[in-house]
């Protein structure tokens, strides 16, 4: 007997189906503004990430406008998810956690591996960023190098394929893919403080301050996407 892989449908498009069915059903009509996202997230007992993934999921699905400052109005009653593609890829905030818990320990190895040719890649990487950002670049390449950068210094290849695996992923899901593009139109860019804390922290080979640089930076950007769009 052949047995069939089970699918498993992601939480943020459980999240959508849900929306999607009550706007077709006329709860939410268009021109409405929804309910805030921390309502909608006591409401269904998900978190807030949750519900912006699912927002956005409607949004690519024409079935929602999100408008900064005032927020998610519906605008279809009709529409599908099937442009979201795989229902088996993350969401951007999943990935963003997966990338927090694996980076930050990455990191604190990193600091008792780098050489110092690799921590002079790095600032300039981090000047790039900075010079990515005065141009308002669409492209983010310095800012996933860097990231890649150490997880090579660590000198660990599982970790470091692990790493380059989740940036594919996040350039990969059309969700994802939105999610950064929207979130740039937004004026949301790298955040060279924070790259720079943690060169200092890996040039000072310095473990526990390279954890927790890493891993307030990733915070930051979690919080900064939730406020931001």
């Amino acid at each position: 007997m052949q047995i069939e892989a089970i699918k498993v449908r992601r939480l943020y498009l459980q999240v959508a189906q849900q929306l999607r069915e009550r706007i077709s059903a006329g709860e939410f009509p268009p021109g409405q503004r929804l309910p805030s996202e921390r309502d909608l997230a006591a409401g269904l007992g998900v978190s807030r990430p949750t519900v912006r993934e699912a927002i956005i999921a409607l949004e690519i699905a024409g079935l929602v406008e999100v408008r900064s400052g005032s927020g998610v109005y519906v605008v279809s009653r009709s529409g599908s998810l099937r442009e979201l593609g795989d229902s088996s890829s993350p969401g951007p905030f999943e990935i963003l956690e997966a990338r927090m818990l694996i980076e930050a320990e990455t990191c604190a190895l990193a600091a008792t591996r780098i050489d110092d040719g690799q921590l002079e890649y790095l600032q300039r990487l981090v000047d790039d960023m900075a010079e990515e950002n005065r141009q308002e670049a669409v492209s983010e390449e310095a800012d996933e190098r860097f990231h890649c950068v150490i997880a090579e210094a660590a000198g660990n290849s599982a970790l470091s394929a692990s790493i380059a695996w989740l940036w594919r992923l996040r350039n990969a899901s059309p969700i994802s893919v939105h999610f950064q593009r929207r979130v740039r139109r937004e004026g949301i860019r790298p955040i060279i403080a924070d790259h720079q804390a943690i060169v200092d922290a890996l040039a000072a080979r310095d473990p526990e301050r390279s954890r927790a640089a890493m891993r307030n930076h990733l915070q930051r950007v979690i919080e900064q996407l939730l406020e931001a769009v």
